[in-house]
């Protein structure tokens, strides 16, 4: 019969003697180490705590950056939007029409709108007309007179004209750069909208000049003209009283 016997020392060992019956078996011993010190599992709540507000810091400041990484983005998208340039343009079109007009004007006859041209032919034809011209040529004068005072009021009547025409290229073009206006993406566009309805306006304004430039020269290019007319009529007056401008002619009154 075999019997195990176990047995614990000081050390913490374990022995196992084998008896035998009748013989002696051998000594088998079992040896039980004790378990490291370092291979244990220590939980230490202190340091899972500081562990933990560390890494939620940690992911704290990495969700920091990728917002300010998306807010920097954002300010770049603002910015090239702020700067795209405005796709409609009606700069064309309102040169256009103010050459129109430009034009018109510079095609005024007789007295134009220059100062110094006016200064010279008012001078010769509606102030010291008379000293040292013939009746026929005081007529002659007063001829061209009219003449300019009918031209005048022909270049008002044309003024007025283009710039009603031009009511309804106006009309399109405010209402394009409306709609460009509410529309712009960024402040470029709305600003360049801006200013070509400023020119829009300019041009309009342009064109109500023109127009009262117009009328105020044939108006008075007409006062001038019956200033003059009356200027001449007393001079001829004058002459025929004096006999200077009169010579004498029989006339036949009536059939003989």
């Amino acid at each position: 019969m075999i019997r195990f016997v176990f047995r614990a020392g000081h050390a913490g060992r374990a022995f196992a003697i084998v008896l035998g019956a009748t013989t002696l078996a051998p000594v088998v011993a079992i040896t039980v180490l004790p378990r490291p010190a370092h291979a244990l599992i220590v939980f230490d709540p202190k340091n899972y705590t500081e562990n933990l507000l560390s890494a939620a810091r940690a992911l704290e400041q990495i969700n920091n950056q990728i917002t300010s990484l998306q807010n920097e983005a954002q300010m770049l998208l603002n910015q090239a939007r702020n700067l795209t340039s405005l796709p409609t343009s009606m700069l064309s079109q309102i040169e256009g029409n103010f050459s129109e007009m430009k034009s018109l004007l510079d095609q005024a006859e007789q007295l134009a709108y220059n100062v110094q041209n006016i200064d010279q032919q008012f001078s010769t034809t509606y102030e010291t007309f008379a000293p040292g011209k013939s009746g026929d040529q005081l007529v002659t004068a007063a001829r061209e007179r009219w003449q300019q005072s009918v031209t005048a009021f022909e270049d008002s009547l044309k003024t007025g004209a283009v710039a009603v025409d031009g009511i309804a290229s106006t009309q399109a073009q405010t209402s394009t750069l409306v709609t460009a206006s509410q529309s712009a993406v960024g402040v470029l566009q709305a600003a360049q909208a801006g200013n070509q309805l400023l020119a829009v306006q300019a041009k309009q304004m342009s064109d109500l000049t023109a127009m009262l430039a117009a009328q105020g020269r044939a108006e008075a290019l007409e006062k001038a003209r019956e200033a003059a007319a009356e200027a001449q009529a007393r001079e001829q007056f004058s002459r025929f009283m004096t006999g200077t401008a009169y010579s004498p002619s029989s006339v036949q009154m009536f059939h003989q």
